[in-house]
């Protein structure tokens, strides 16, 4: 169950292609962040929705002077069921 591009575009309700590099990069960044927790990339629908949600968090939170102090609520409770 790979995570498409035009998945996590439908998600994003983002309709055009300028922002694609950036979310590819970001879905790379999440697959990342959850290995280093300890949580292997997997084929569940929770893995890929724990991606979706990780890049939407910085990708609506990309200003540098914004400082994302906590994880979404819904990312913690996702990686905590992966575990």
């Amino acid at each position: 169950m790979e995570l498409t591009l035009d998945e996590l575009k439908k998600y994003l309700r983002i309709d055009g292609s300028e922002d694609d590099d950036i979310l590819a990069f970001l879905v790379l960044a999440a697959k990342e962040y959850l290995l280093n927790g300890g949580i292997p990339e997997s084929n569940q629908a929770r893995y890929k929705l724990a991606v979706m949600v990780y890049v939407a968090l910085y990708f609506e939170n990309r200003d540098p002077a914004m400082k994302i102090d906590k994880l979404n609520v819904t990312l913690e409770s996702l990686i905590l069921q992966l575990k």
